[in-house]
């Protein structure tokens, strides 16, 4: 049997068609191949949400928005998202559609959540929907304190210069110049003595060089006597030691006890208390001391000059008689 060109034509066009109409409804979303399976989610706003954007579990592709209408509720209007499934997933009760961001430029997704309610969802359901926060709000919230505390720092700022336009009158100006002109002076002054210190070195020379000889010789005596400095800094250490656990502080207190009390034996004499305090303060002992003095003086002449007064002694036991001598 002959195929006229016509038939042939005609099949082409209609294959052609439906290709057409199969790649159309694929960038829809809608595979006509495969089993239609609708889930739903309704959002106060999509943020750019749009026909086609994919659906996803754990970053793999389930299927695909399928259609985006505006439908008004009790408080007003409400996106309503059709969700078609391309994959054969079970999807618990429960789960969340969180509209996220799948890059950088703004581009937009949907993620499913599991949730932990029993059982599973049948095409028709409706998922509960949640909105990621969108590159600005989040740049917009981290930037936020860094605003504050900018505007505090400018504040702050205004408030210094201020302070230094307050502080900083002509006075002070004028202050700050004299003491750059102070500075100037002194550092001047500072390099003339540098040059006279050069001068001074450079006449000086001989005798800086004897001076370091010197001081050379006397390191190397150092040097020399290191041995018995060392020796001499040991006896020194081993005399603190011997200081230090000898009695002093016992000996020192004993001192100071001896010492209140002499001072309290010179308080009672002073104030004529005792025998040294009478001997002290009276008269009469002194002058009774100095007439008893005078009286053995005078009871010693007389027993040289008339010793038989006192004494009677004869050989042959006669009697001499008594001579005229002068009384003491």
């Amino acid at each position: 049997m002959k195929i006229s060109k016509e038939f042939k034509i005609g099949i082409v066009v209609i294959l052609a068609i439906a290709a057409f109409l199969w790649g159309l409804f694929f960038l829809k979303g809608a595979n006509l191949l495969s089993q239609k399976y609708y889930l739903f989610a309704v959002y106060p706003k999509i943020d750019g949400l749009i026909e086609a954007n994919p659906l996803l579990i754990n970053g793999y592709k389930i299927g695909q928005v399928n259609k985006i209408s505006l439908v008004k509720s009790d408080t007003g209007y409400v996106v309503l998202v059709k969700f078609l499934l391309t994959e054969d997933v079970q999807i618990p009760k429960g789960s969340v559609a969180k509209a996220v961001s799948s890059d950088l430029l703004g581009s937009k997704a949907v993620e499913v959540v599991y949730g932990t309610k029993p059982g599973f969802l049948k095409s028709g359901d409706t998922l509960i929907a949640e909105s990621e926060e969108s590159l600005k709000q989040s740049v917009d919230k981290r930037i936020a304190p860094l605003q504050a505390k900018a505007e505090n720092l400018i504040s702050s700022i205004d408030s210094v210069m201020t302070v230094v336009n307050a502080v900083l009158n002509k006075k002070t100006r004028d202050n700050l110049d004299k003491s750059f002109e102070s500075v100037r002076k002194a550092i001047l002054s500072l390099e003339q003595t540098a040059y006279k210190m050069d001068d001074l070195i450079g006449s000086e020379k001989v005798k800086i060089s004897s001076i370091l000889s010197h001081l050379n010789g006397i390191t190397s005596n150092l040097d020399r006597n290191g041995q018995k400095i060392d020796n001499i800094l040991t006896n020194f250490s081993n005399l603190s030691d011997s200081l230090s656990k000898a009695k002093l502080k016992e000996a020192i207190g004993n001192a100071d006890k001896s010492l209140q009390e002499l001072n309290i034996l010179l308080t009672r004499i002073n104030e004529g208390q005792g025998t040294l305090g009478k001997l002290a303060k009276n008269d009469s002992l002194y002058n009774n001391l100095n007439k008893s003095s005078a009286d053995l003086d005078k009871l010693l002449k007389d027993l040289r000059v008339n010793p038989e007064r006192y004494i009677h002694f004869s050989v042959f036991g006669r009697k001499e008689k008594a001579k005229n001598k002068p009384n003491p």
